[in-house]
């Protein structure tokens, strides 16, 4: 499902799994960290992650999950938060281009990039309101930065996704882009980046990860949601959201644990 392939000192990792719209299973996760440890071993100076098909990531590939014996810590704290690291620790500059569905764990591919450009179709957020889930990959402590508190539990709450154009607006990403202009903006992003005082930039981007860090408290934050999620998953909500989304119908929910 990842390929990655390396031109002029600039690594491209692609999601290539669209009929699922690149939604990830732990296999998968696992070739993506593979993917960015080789590009790392290589010493490449830029990297860019995109999607292949009509969706940067629709978040956990959830098709074989048994919500009975589902090991969300595992799946979360074990797999999906140690990239997440790796990622955001990459020494080099690293660009995404997110287009279409931009959830739950494809959200958390994006707050671990330095650079996102995103299309003005990307669809941005949470979808777990009808899952009987909660946010998760980082999403609070961006949201809640970014947005305050009002407007991260509205779009929780209501399940409402960001548009490419508000989620820029909001500061939450770098640029908005028509579609078809948006993965070439960020490979001619990253091939500027390599091509430029690269150690300087990464002495910026330490900074900037310490400042975010200290401000945002990211990893502490999503040790707490993965927490919160393993909780929900013995919920009769969890049970009847997975059971929806299965038999593509409208859940219903008691708010019962």
């Amino acid at each position: 499902m990842i390929e990655l392939s390396i031109v002029d000192g600039v690594a491209e990792v692609v999601l290539n799994a669209p009929t699922r719209l690149n939604a990830l299973d732990p296999a998968a996760l696992a070739e993506l960290l593979e993917a960015y440890i080789e590009a790392e071993r290589s010493g490449v100076q830029a990297l860019v992650l995109r999607g292949e098909g009509r969706a940067f990531c629709a978040g956990r590939d959830i098709a074989n999950v048994d919500p009975a014996t589902d090991d969300v810590l595992g799946y979360l704290g074990d797999l999906v938060t140690p990239l997440l690291e790796r990622m955001s620790r990459f020494p080099a500059p690293t660009f995404a281009s997110a287009h279409g569905a931009c959830l739950g764990v494809g959200l958390g591919l994006l707050i671990a990039t330095d650079v996102v450009y995103v299309a003005e179709s990307a669809k941005i957020g949470s979808p777990f309101a009808a899952l009987g889930a909660t946010l998760d990959s980082g999403g609070h402590a961006l949201f809640f930065e970014r947005l305050g508190a009002h407007k991260t539990l509205d779009l929780i709450y209501t399940g409402r996704l960001m548009s490419g154009t508000e989620a820029v607006t909001s500061g939450l990403f770098s640029q908005v882009l028509p579609d078809d202009q948006v993965l070439e903006s960020t490979r001619a992003a990253a091939r500027g980046a390599a091509s430029g005082a690269t150690q300087a930039f990464l002495e910026s981007k330490r900074l900037i990860a310490g400042l975010r860090d200290e401000r945002l408290g990211l990893w502490r934050s999503m040790d707490a949601e993965n927490r919160a999620q393993a909780a929900l998953c013995s919920t009769a909500d969890y049970r009847e959201g997975f059971a929806a989304f299965r038999e593509k119908r409208a859940p219903i929910f008691t708010g019962r644990g």
